[in-house]
């Protein structure tokens, strides 16, 4: 089957043009499991110490405010970095780039292992965050050169499914580990988990490197009539006002104000990832493996729902009430996290709706900047993007810790985060401008 986007102005009759369904699947196939395998890993990487603060923040003596503090350095080195690693990317190619990201990040994921204090702590956060830098952005950037813009809605959705196939699969091998390692060989079970989840990330480095292609010209898995019919499929959908350039992107008011949206679904889900297994836990479940298990849940519906809502998108071409929507469902997941605290199953009910409201909302939103950015505004603006957004991550982990080590309860950090969703929702429904909307 040939879709309608082979008889598009400036490409060959269909009836002459190679399949495009067919090379979409090739494409598909070669990156996007790929890069969904990464991200898993990387995302593991970034917050597994949600589940090693159940042991190792006893043993280190470490406080609730000083674990939100250490989470939260990951993102300052990630913020600092972030654009001049994706500026990079964009000269040296994806290949290279996103591999020795992932290379270094594995490496230094694992020496969290030797952590000893605070110091050493912050120290080791920062480093991970500062080489991870650039890895999502990246990607997204990556995708905006192999596959037109009427498909990326389920694309991006199906590579921030990641987030949830990491909270899925992440949960019970992280509790399990840190259950069944502990004390094997003189280290304790958070040493062990640090250790055997920074080895995958080294390796799919190596993967990456004989895998990925920086072009399409450059895919010697495609024919030469399939490389020249996709690349003027991908070449069609650039418009005359585009943004090209940093410096054109850094005056384009919408940069600011989705790096305003993504600041506020970034700090959704760092307040998921960095205390689920802790709410879990101050609700009543001590076993660390079962904390595992039942943080899957959430996580899996999630995962499902995204992809649904990311086809939907793309079918409809709607992107408003899709994205303001499920921004609203990260409010109300967290409003009933605050409300029932000490209830496991209403608790367990919060946050299912809170992780899919904002696990599918950050799918959906990686759709909007390249409608108005292409080039190297691409690279560095979603950088850009990204790297303002994630000073949630600074933001949330560290209040929410503070707040309990204050107040004894995470209710009015879990608030604050729900406050922060509304204000998402209100910016995405009345505070962009429509071209980002819809289909031109």
């Amino acid at each position: 089957m040939t879709s309608h986007a082979a008889t598009a102005p400036g490409l060959p009759h269909a009836a002459h043009a190679p399949d495009t369904e067919l090379i979409y699947g090739k494409v598909f196939w070669r990156f996007v499991p790929l890069l969904v395998i990464c991200f898993v890993c990387a995302y593991l990487d970034r917050v597994n110490i949600s589940f090693a603060k159940l042991q190792m923040q006893s043993q280190l003596s470490l406080s609730d405010a000083v674990y939100g503090l250490g989470a939260s350095i990951f993102f300052i080195g990630y913020f600092i970095f972030e654009v001049p690693s994706n500026m990079i990317l964009h000269r040296v190619g994806a290949k290279l780039w996103i591999a020795r990201i992932m290379i270094t990040w594995g490496i230094a994921s694992a020496c969290t292992m030797f952590v000893q204090n605070e110091t050493s702590f912050y120290i080791v956060r920062f480093i991970i965050g500062a080489l991870e830098a650039g890895f999502v952005p990246g990607a997204l950037y990556f995708f905006t050169q192999w596959f037109p813009a009427e498909r990326r809605g389920r694309i991006n959705t199906f590579f921030m499914a990641s987030i949830a196939l990491c909270g899925i699969i992440g949960g019970p091998i992280s509790g399990g580990i840190m259950k069944f390692a502990d004390g094997l060989h003189g280290l304790a079970g958070w040493q062990w988990l640090f250790l055997i989840e920074g080895i995958p990330s080294i390796v799919l480095g190596f993967v990456v490197i004989a895998v990925l292609d920086n072009r399409i010209e450059d895919a010697k898995w495609l024919s030469a009539d399939e490389k020249a019919h996709w690349s003027r499929l991908i070449r069609t959908e650039k418009k005359a006002h585009d943004v090209h350039n940093f410096a054109a992107a850094l005056r384009e008011p919408a940069t600011y104000v989705l790096s305003l949206i993504y600041l506020c679904l970034a700090g959704g889900i760092y307040g998921l990832v960095f205390w689920m297994p802790q709410l879990i836990r101050t609700a009543g479940t001590q076993d660390t493996f079962i904390i595992g298990l039942i943080s899957a849940l959430p996580y899996a519906v999630a995962g499902i729902t995204m992809v649904l809502l990311g086809r939907n998108s793309d079918r409809t071409g709607e992107r408003r009430w899709h994205l303001a929507l499920t921004a609203l469902a990260g409010a109300v997941g967290y409003g009933v996290c605050g409300l029932f605290p000490q209830n496991t199953l209403v608790l367990v009910v919060g946050l299912t709706i809170g992780a899919t409201g904002i696990i599918s909302a950050i799918g959906l939103f990686w759709v909007l900047p390249p409608r108005f950015l292409s080039g190297m505004a691409a690279a560095a603006g979603i950088a850009l993007i990204n790297s303002l957004g994630q000073l949630g991550g600074i933001i949330v982990p560290y209040m929410v810790g503070k707040v309990k080590d204050t107040t004894g309860s995470a209710t009015l950090g879990l608030y604050a985060v729900a406050a922060g969703c509304v204000l998402a929702f209100v910016l995405i429904a009345w505070g962009l401008p429509k071209r980002l909307y819809f289909k031109e």
